[in-house]
């Protein structure tokens, strides 16, 4: 297994240019300890945990499994019941953390606090426009998410190929691609396009660490890159998630003239996707998110196996494929 080393390896200290953002429900010390040890930058999503001490438990018990960087998430969002973000943020600082994720809404109420903690902060984006926004209040580095990635595209559907380099071309911080990655090529492709690192979800998903039943894994590998469909886009809140029973159901409901989000509420619970599909293994037991990147998965592993062949495979393409193309 051969490094790279990149201007996102060498700021955030991380052995690899390999992250696993934050994933609601996923994101827990059982994968993202995992994930440090392979040497990439995962996110521990703060909101899976119901309170701020949970989050505070459940860091320390990801500091009890490597002695590697990672970082948690937090993704602002509107909500029914009020989120107290300001104790989840304090609760990160507390534990040490040092690098967080921002996802969703503008991360500006949080910055000073996080800046004044040594905290770097790398903020989602799906837009160029976006992107430089969060690079003008003063993030540390951008993930900018291709319309092939898994949870929120925005509306413009962009794909990577040509939103990554738009990025680049404009953009002064460190980048890291999103939405579609899976393998050496792909993280070839991100560094060629002018990202510092490519993120991982889906493909994460399908370890042996991740926090899932078994049966959503294999599904993950034996689906294909058609394995997606969007919901949500008549609410303007559109989503990519996996293909099954219940995500076309909410598309056939929200195609019904008049139709508002109270109509499809009870198929899109988030509790029923933890419970019925992560927790029982019930695929079409609810939605749950997948990128287009399933058409590029083949097998469970372990997440070190799963981050050496990606190394390896991405050295491999660079040798056989570039090195050796340009001295014929």
């Amino acid at each position: 297994m051969t490094g790279f080393s990149t201007r996102f390896t060498r700021e955030f200290g991380i052995r690899h240019p390999i992250v696993c953002g934050g994933m609601t429900a996923v994101g827990t010390a059982d994968l993202i300890g995992a994930v440090a040890n392979a040497g990439a930058l995962g996110f521990i999503t703060a909101l899976t945990q119901p309170t701020p001490e949970a989050l505070s438990a459940e860091i320390k018990r990801c500091n009890d499994m490597t002695d590697q960087p990672f970082g948690v998430n937090l993704t602002i969002l509107p909500t029914i019941r009020p989120v107290p973000y300001d104790e989840y943020r304090q609760a990160i600082i507390e534990a040490g953390i040092r690098i967080v994720e921002t996802a969703g809404s503008n991360p500006a109420p949080h910055l000073p606090a996080f800046k004044a903690a040594g905290v770097k902060v790398i903020h989602k984006a799906v837009t160029v426009r976006h992107a430089l926004k969060a690079e003008s209040l003063g993030v540390d580095a951008v993930s900018i998410d291709g319309f092939e990635c898994a949870g929120h595209p925005g509306d413009d559907d962009i794909p990577g190929l040509v939103l990554i380099p738009a990025a680049a071309s404009k953009l002064t911080i460190p980048i890291i691609a999103s939405g579609g990655f899976a393998n050496g090529a792909g993280l070839v492709a991100a560094l060629a396009l002018g990202a510092s690192a490519v993120n991982m979800g889906t493909r994460f998903m399908a370890t042996d660490e991740a926090p899932i039943h078994r049966r959503v894994k294999e599904q993950i590998v034996a689906n294909d890159e058609r394995s997606t469909i969007l919901v949500f886009r008549e609410f303007k809140n559109t989503a990519r998630v996996a293909r099954n029973a219940v995500s076309e159901e909410i598309v056939r409901r929200s195609a019904v003239p008049g139709a508002t989000f109270d109509d499809i509420a009870e198929l899109a619970s988030g509790q029923r996707g933890r419970v019925e599909v992560y927790g029982k293994g019930d695929v079409d037991g609810g939605m749950w998110w997948a990128s287009q990147a399933q058409g590029l998965i083949d097998y469970i592993g372990s997440v070190d196996e799963v981050v050496r062949r990606i190394l390896d495979e991405a050295r491999a393409v660079i040798d056989e494929r570039i090195i050796s193309q340009s001295s014929d």
